[in-house]
C-alpha cells in the first residue's frame, strides 16, 4: 500500500521531461495565437513555474493525444485555461465508456476504461456542453470523431450519456447509453492552472 507522498510523488515530472513538455506547450501556444488573443507565453510559464504539480496533468493530456492549449483566461480567479485542441479526439482516450459505474456495470466486453474515471486519474475535467461550443468558436474539431461531455444528472440517472460531434458545419449533441463505447467516441479535458 502507498502513503500520500508517494502517490503525489509519482505525479511528479522528472526536470528534462518538464522541459521537453514546455517547449512543447510553447511552440503550439505560439502556432495558435488565435486561441488566446491578449496573452503572453511569458505569463503562461510563470503560472506553470508557480504551479508545477499542474505539468503532470498537462503532460497526461499530451502523452495521450490531446494537443493541450491556453483556451481562455480569468481575471478574477487568476487562472489560465488549458483544453485538448487536438483535430480529432484525443487518440489515446476512445473506446471508453461514460463513468466509473457503467464500466462497472459492464458485465461483457467491457472497455479498458470510463472517460470520467480516466479524466479524474488525469486530474482534469470533461468539457460541458457549453465549454464544448466554446472551443468549437476557436477550433473546429471532432469532424470524424465525438466527445463525450459532462452529462447532466437528471439524464446520468436515467442511464443516459452526452456526446458531440462537428457535422454538416454543425455542432450536433446526442445521447447514448453510459455503458456504450465506440472506437471514434473520446473525451477532451479541461485543465485550470
Amino acid at each position: 500500500m502507498t502513503n500520500k507522498s508517494e502517490s503525489i510523488a509519482k505525479k511528479e515530472l522528472p526536470v528534462e521531461q518538464c522541459e521537453e513538455l514546455l517547449t512543447i506547450l510553447k511552440t503550439r501556444f505560439e502556432d495558435n495565437m488565435h486561441r488566446h488573443v491578449g496573452v503572453t507565453w511569458e505569463s503562461v510559464q510563470a503560472k506553470l513555474d508557480a504551479n508545477t504539480e499542474k505539468l503532470w496533468s498537462l503532460n497526461e493530456m499530451e502523452r495521450t493525444g490531446g494537443e493541450p492549449d491556453v483556451i481562455g483566461y480569468d481575471s478574477e480567479t487568476d487562472t489560465f485555461t488549458f483544453c485538448d485542441c487536438s483535430a480529432e479526439s484525443p487518440s489515446g482516450r476512445r473506446s471508453l465508456c461514460y463513468d466509473p459505474e457503467s464500466l462497472e456495470s459492464r458485465k461483457k466486453n467491457r472497455p479498458a476504461h470510463s472517460a470520467c474515471g480516466m479524466a479524474a486519474e488525469m486530474g482534469i475535467e470533461l468539457l460541458d456542453e457549453e465549454q464544448y461550443r466554446a472551443l468549437q468558436q476557436l477550433e473546429t474539431v471532432d469532424k470524424k470523431t465525438s466527445t463525450w461531455i459532462k452529462t447532466p444528472s437528471t439524464i446520468r440517472k436515467l442511464g443516459g450519456g452526452l456526446f458531440c460531434d462537428y457535422r454538416f458545419e454543425t455542432i450536433f449533441v446526442y445521447h447514448n447509453g453510459v455503458e456504450s463505447y465506440y472506437a471514434a467516441r473520446g473525451f477532451r479535458g479541461l485543465l485550470n492552472v
